[in-house]
């Protein structure tokens, strides 16, 4: 019989997350019911927002529960169909959450196609999937003019690096904010940034001041802390912070987290802050897919994906996203 494995969350971490908070499980493969398919999983998406959910917290997504999958985005082949829209051997990505499982069964609505022949079978998960839509929207809500300085933290990651072409491509100065320096000529010598700053090495006051010296029109936050504590103190006035992620947090207790930058700052600079989840902003997918295709397709944008092997790397390929380990969007090649 094939085996058919499962990961679950076998407890909530207190602080740092590791591989004892995930236990792997056999189970029997499911069979579809009418308007189901079976799939089996080929490529599975980690992101640091589901260390939030692996807390019993109120937030705008319920938590994972306990002794059951995690859930995230999936690349999979139908194995077998009982959708007249779907057959055997089709790619499909899925529209919402579906199990850190090899095989499961999937309503057909939650799943959509993916033409591998005009696109990597991972872009779904990273440049069109909901990395890609969630710089759009931060980009949008940055409101970008010509010649006006943009900073992004995290900026070789999933969402910063997108973020940061975006900006390029609106004729921006645009500045990121890395861990290594590995990252930092990455995002110099491929993807056109201006000047990057290494936070573990830099002096980020120092830094900043160098790199933005006509000061910070806009401010994408994947991070918070340090980082966006110094971001803060060269904020222009009328400039804009698209608040995404505060991953260098998510793992802090609560009398460990970095104090708030001086938010007085945004009073006298007049500064607009809007967190935002791109759940909110599924009806502007198809524009912003439209948009990065094309930019894609004319070579504006470029992307790098970091593969891990192995289903029972996942847990793993998770952790390595809280120390930096990936460049662009991090995936597990089942």
């Amino acid at each position: 019989m094939t085996r058919n494995r499962r990961i679950v969350l076998s407890s909530r971490p207190q602080g740092n997350p590791d591989e004892t908070n995930f236990r792997f499980e056999d189970i029997d493969i499911p069979e579809p019911k009418d308007g189901e398919v079976l799939v089996k999983a080929l490529y599975v998406s980690v992101d640091p927002y589901m260390r939030s959910r692996m807390n019993d917290t109120k937030s705008y997504v319920p938590p994972f529960a306990l002794d059951e999958p995690i859930e995230g985005g999936l690349v999979a082949r139908v194995e077998q169909s009982k959708h007249a829209d779907f057959k055997q051997g089709d790619i499909v990505s899925s529209l919402g959450m579906l199990k850190w499982q090899e095989y499961q069964t999937a309503d057909s609505a939650r799943l959509r196609k993916v033409d591998t022949d005009r696109v990597p079978v991972t872009a779904p998960l990273g440049v069109l999937g909901i990395p890609g839509l969630t710089a759009w929207v931060g980009l949008s809500i940055c409101n970008p003019a010509p010649g006006e300085t943009f900073v992004v933290s995290a900026a070789a990651g999933a969402v910063g690096s997108v973020a940061g072409q975006i900006a390029k491509l609106k004729g921006c100065r645009v500045v990121g904010t890395v861990g290594s320096d590995i990252k930092a000529k990455y995002l110099l010598d491929e993807l056109g940034f201006d000047a990057v700053i290494n936070y573990k090495t830099d002096d980020l006051h120092s830094a900043l001041k160098v790199a933005c010296p006509d000061g910070v029109d806009m401010y994408f936050d994947n991070v918070g802390g340090d980082v966006t504590n110094a971001v803060v103190r060269r904020l222009n006035d009328f400039s804009r912070i698209a608040l995404c992620g505060q991953i260098s947090q998510y793992n802090l207790l609560p009398d460990q987290l970095t104090p708030a930058p001086d938010w007085s700052r945004l009073l006298v600079h007049r500064t607009l802050l809007k967190g935002f989840i791109v759940s909110d902003y599924l009806s502007q997918a198809k524009e912003a897919m439209e948009d990065l295709a094309e930019w894609i397709a004319q070579g504006k944008i470029t992307y790098r994906d970091t593969i891990i092997e192995g289903f029972e790397n996942i847990p793993r390929a998770f952790l390595g996203l809280f120390t930096g380990e990936n460049i662009g969007k991090q995936v597990v090649k089942v």
